[in-house]
């Protein structure tokens, strides 16, 4: 029986998950989290051997929850469960340790299957991200745009793309207005954009925002 921990903020998300688990014979549901806090302050003694983690979670982003969890309890697989677009996410969520990558769009119909694959010690991503990530690599583009972007500049290229301005993001992140400009000038310069117009057009673009 593998044992699972689901982290979603949406309650809704959560009850389809535990659903849809209860239904197979194979897994039994250890704990739940609806935030960030939540799951640190409860994987470790949920027994977990696999964690479904939400990418959005509300008080921290779910890249450093997922490398928190991977340096603390290295021995639990971490399935990412994301409404963003595979292509531009799974990879960063990948080298920061995850297991495997789903989008919810998907979930319904490889949620299992992708669970059961990392009982096993091995990774899952879906026919199409695999497909994608090798029309990347052939392209070069993995070492380009916003791949490049520390967590801290991914989040604050999305905030920007989400129409926040310098202090908002401030204030949001805890963060003072010249740390966030800090930030953002080395997104821009990564990026090699001169203007915030040019993020948000590139975050709307490749779907970096809701």
């Amino acid at each position: 029986m593998t044992r699972v921990f689901i982290a979603d903020d949406h309650a809704l998300i959560r009850e389809g998950l535990k659903k849809t688990l209860q239904e197979q014979s194979d897994f039994t549901i250890v704990g739940e989290a609806q935030n960030a806090s939540e799951v640190l302050e409860r994987i470790g003694a949920s027994g977990s051997e696999i964690l479904i983690l939400d990418l959005a979670l509300p008080d921290r982003p779910g890249l450093e929850v997922l490398k928190e969890v991977k340096k603390n309890y290295p021995g639990i697989r971490v399935l990412i469960l994301s409404m963003f677009s595979e292509k531009h996410f799974a990879l960063r969520a990948l080298r920061g340790g995850a297991d495997g990558y789903l989008t919810k769009e998907s979930a319904s119909g490889e949620l299992v299957r992708a669970l059961r694959r990392l009982a096993t010690g091995k990774r899952y991503i879906s026919e199409a991200l695999s497909n994608d990530l090798a029309d990347m690599l052939q392209r070069g583009e993995t070492s380009t745009s916003h791949l490049d972007l520390s967590d801290r500049e991914f989040q604050i290229l999305r905030m920007i793309g989400a129409g926040m301005n310098v202090a908002e993001i401030a204030a949001d992140l805890k963060l003072s207005v010249s740390t966030v400009n800090t930030h953002r000038m080395h997104v821009l310069e990564k990026m090699k954009m001169q203007t915030n117009a040019e993020l948000i057009r590139y975050a709307i673009e490749n779907k970096l925002v809701e």
